[in-house]
């Protein structure tokens, strides 16, 4: 009796239909997006990530250019409107504009970077200007944030006394290396003047002291 057939579904699927095979290293190419799938990724990268309506909108963007839109059941490429996909997911919670204007505010400041490069790094998230100006950190912050990268770097009166070289050409390019690394970090002039030509870490206290009398409990990261 002659043989029938190996099963086909040894090498494929029920049908016999081959699955497609990928070389090692070779990309498995992802397929079009359809507005189910658009929705599932913008849920997903909301759950993973603190993020902005302008961030999440760029996000989505980007990925239906890397992998193109999907066809209705006609032949048509679906119509999906990435706005108002975003604005349902604001609307909902997912996505907080100023959440994440005061999360990133309160990181940056944590670092020891100003209030400048805070602001330059909201803007650049996509936080319209009012969430900006809510979240801008009062004097008492903007001191304390100058203080704590002073300490990070190792600067001022908290250095190795690379400032206090008998050599003035020496001392002065030590000074003005930390003027710029304070100022590129955000920090307001006179601040940073302050800091590093503060006698003592007891002045320093006292000048901090100062700014939170003055400012009581408002306007802190």
């Amino acid at each position: 009796m002659v043989s029938g057939p190996a099963n086909s579904s040894s090498s494929g699927s029920e049908s016999g239909r081959k699955e497609p095979r990928y070389k090692r290293g070779e990309k498995r190419v992802k397929p079009p997006l359809s507005e189910a799938a658009l929705r599932d990724l913008a849920l997903s990268y909301a759950a993973r990530f603190a993020s902005t309506g302008a961030r999440l909108e760029a996000y989505l963007a980007r990925k239906m250019r890397e992998r193109g839109v999907a066809e209705d059941a006609d032949g048509r490429t679906e119509a999906i409107d990435i706005p108002a996909l975003v604005a349902r997911l604001v609307e909902l919670g997912y996505v907080d504009d100023a959440t994440y204007a005061r999360m990133r505010a309160r990181d940056l400041g944590a670092r020891g970077y100003g209030a400048r490069r805070v602001e330059q790094a909201l803007w650049a998230a996509g936080v319209n200007e009012g969430i900006r100006a809510d979240t801008a950190p009062g004097e008492r912050s903007r001191r304390r944030a100058a203080v704590l990268l002073a300490q990070k770097r190792r600067l001022g009166l908290f250095g190795n006394g690379r400032e206090d070289s008998a050599d003035p050409l020496a001392r002065r390019k030590a000074h003005e290396k930390a003027v710029a690394a304070m100022l590129r970090a955000g920090h307001d002039y006179e601040h940073v003047r302050f800091i590093l030509a503060a006698p003592n870490e007891a002045a320093i206290e006292e000048w901090l002291d100062e700014a939170a009398d003055e400012e009581g409990t408002d306007g802190s990261w």
